[in-house]
């Protein structure tokens, strides 16, 4: 049997060196190393979407491995993609390590240096392990294991404040949840956080209550978790808003990793401020939304975000959704000026500037109640198709105008702007 591997490993010299160590195992089959945890979760995801065949039995994860610390991504592939096998390398051998990384879903340890029978030791055992696990889940099971509960995280991040960051989460998790998928809403903006005031929703427990717990149960989750008349599972941020420091990023992995486990989609609402716990919710998202409006400053803001995001390895602005909020065909800065300067992807659908139709429930904190007939609504509902958020994706196309496609754009006023501070 050929055993494929895949490597993780951030340093160009160690990864040389593994390879060629790997490469004269009997029957086996390294694969070309990734160099962070963002490309090998998304290389796995994008695998596992085929086929759980087309995983590889092994994954060795060195302990210098970025941006994530290495036991938080062993956690993360374990819980994701249960039928591979992860192996640590780590100079630290000792039993400490040892306990922390089974804890966390390895399946070995290898120590540095690295010698040719431990490793082939190691790799063996992982190897045997994960083909077992896939004999047994079967081929209908390990369907469910991958596109079941736990399939999408989508995180909503604002540009700057007042971009309607927290109203566009709260629509694309009303959208998903109408379309029969289990949703969770997460309340991430954790000194600031509104979804509550949103939905007009009081509840005792927020995700800072799930901070300090290590193993969160089912029912654990549940009693931090508010279900809503909407459909939707909420878990709010705390009331008070210095409770938000207990959430790091550790806490946030492990909080969005077991509502992963549980829910078909988890929408994340990211505020505007990086933080270590929404800079990891990016970073483990399947999809990440940027929200700016048309000017200026919005759109400086957004540049700053993702050059943020890549600067910290959170992730790479072409992997990133801009969402263009307040959208004019007489908007002088339209979604492809915005793209272009941002360097990401702009969603096809922009949302119509049409605050009259949103003042009446959003001062009654009833966005729920949103009439179906607003111009807004239709357009983060098809945006929420559009992002794949729904059960079954709405093909319907947008009434919009296509945002950008035939207009002119003067070499002067705010374009001009933009333009000239765009290496700013």
């Amino acid at each position: 049997m050929t055993t494929r591997i895949l490597p993780a490993v951030g340093d160009p010299d160690a990864a040389r060196a593994i390879v060629t160590l790997l490469s004269q195992l009997p029957a086996a089959e390294p694969a070309a190393p990734v160099p962070d945890a963002t490309t090998l979760l998304d290389t796995l995801a994008r695998l596992a979407a085929e086929s759980i065949d087309e995983l590889p039995e092994v994954v060795l994860v060195h302990e210098r491995i970025g941006p994530v610390p290495a036991l938080e991504l062993i956690r993360e592939v374990a819980l994701r993609f249960p039928a591979v096998g992860v192996v640590l390398v780590s100079s630290d051998a000792g039993p400490g390590l040892f306990s922390a990384a089974m804890d966390s879903g390895a399946r070995g340890l290898i120590g540095l240096p690295l010698s040719y029978e431990e490793l082939a030791a190691r790799v063996q055992a992982a190897a045997q392990w994960s083909v077992g696990v896939r004999r047994h889940l079967g081929g209908g099971a390990a369907a469910d294991v991958f596109t079941g509960p736990g399939g999408r995280v989508v995180t909503v991040t604002g540009a700057k404040g007042g971009v309607g960051t927290t109203f566009t989460a709260v629509q694309f998790a009303l959208a998903a949840a109408a379309s029969g998928r289990r949703t969770a809403l997460v309340d991430l903006d954790l000194q600031a956080g509104d979804v509550g005031s949103y939905l007009d929703v009081q509840f005792r427990r927020s995700i800072a209550d799930l901070a300090g717990i290590q193993d969160i149960s089912p029912r654990v989750l549940q009693d931090a978790v508010y279900d809503d008349a909407s459909g939707l599972a909420l878990l709010l941020a705390p009331a008070d808003g210095e409770r938000g420091e207990e959430v790091d990023d550790r806490a946030a992995r492990h909080i969005v990793g077991a509502l992963r486990s549980r829910y078909e989609l988890v929408v994340v609402d990211c505020g505007t401020q990086v933080t270590g716990a929404n800079a990891a919710a990016v970073e483990m998202a399947d999809v990440a939304v940027l929200v700016t409006t048309p000017d200026v400053v919005a759109v400086r803001a957004a540049k700053r975000m993702v050059r943020m995001w890549e600067r910290l390895q959170v992730r790479k602005a072409e992997d990133t959704a801009m969402v263009v909020n307040r959208w004019s065909k007489h908007t002088e800065i339209q979604p492809a000026l915005i793209e272009k300067i941002t360097k990401t992807r702009a969603t096809r659908t922009p949302v119509p500037a049409a605050f009259k139709e949103l003042q009446a429930v959003v001062d009654a904190g009833r966005v729920q109640d949103l009439d179906n007939r607003s111009t807004v609504k239709q357009a983060l509902w098809t945006l929420a198709g559009e992002l794949g958020l729904l059960s079954t994706p709405d093909t319907a196309p947008s009434t919009a105008t296509a945002p950008g496609a035939s207009l002119a754009v003067r070499a002067s006023g705010p374009v001009a702007r933009l333009r000239r501070g765009r290496e700013g």
